[in-house]
């Protein structure tokens, strides 16, 4: 059995997205990375799940400390096949969500499937992260928030987070200035 954490990475804007592609390669630094992801962009799917159709999903990479699928349903949907069928005898270290393309700060979070995962990740007690950045282009430049994002997840690895504390981490579309912690709005 590795000893390196499990990683659960999950999105809402589909496996093919590019958040999720430079989440993915940070996160194999950090640990094993198991991969959950709409095979469509689900975004503003909130808490969804799908219960009317049959729900689908298949291998599309594996190698050593690296396994990924993709699933036709929504992103809670995702995490509820992840934690239930194939990581049923482990569960994972964190959960990190994104990278969204599109802000998740205030009450965008409601409508938020990729927050909606976080959630998920959160209410089954894993420390769970959602990453967000300013920008709906599919050619956003996420290169200035690589640093933030791993050194928060090596944070949380190493200290984790309070029992029903959850992260919302929004990135602006341009160089980061400053970091603010902050109280999500009503």
């Amino acid at each position: 059995m590795s000893k390196r954490p499990l990683i659960f990475i999950t999105n809402d804007d589909s496996f093919h997205a590019k958040g999720i592609r430079l989440l993915i390669d940070i996160m194999r630094k950090l640990g094993d990375v198991i991969v959950v992801a709409p095979t469509v962009q689900r975004s503003g799917q909130s808490h969804a799940i799908t219960v009317n159709e049959p729900l689908r999903y298949h291998k599309v990479h594996q190698e050593d400390g690296y396994c990924a699928y993709v699933c036709n349903g929504t992103p809670v949907d995702c995490v509820k096949i992840a934690f239930n069928i194939l990581m049923k005898d482990r569960k994972p270290d964190l959960l990190v969500s994104g990278i969204n393309h599109g802000s998740n700060a205030s009450i965008n979070t409601i409508y938020s499937g990729t927050m909606a995962a976080v959630f998920e990740g959160c209410s089954e007690g894993i420390p769970s992260i959602g990453y967000s950045i300013d920008c709906h282009s599919a050619d956003v430049d996420f290169s200035f928030s690589e640093n933030i994002i791993e050194n928060l997840a090596v944070d949380v690895l190493e200290n984790g987070l309070d029992s029903g504390v959850c992260l919302n981490v929004n990135f602006p579309n341009s160089p980061i200035k400053g970091i603010k912690v902050c109280h999500q709005a009503k």
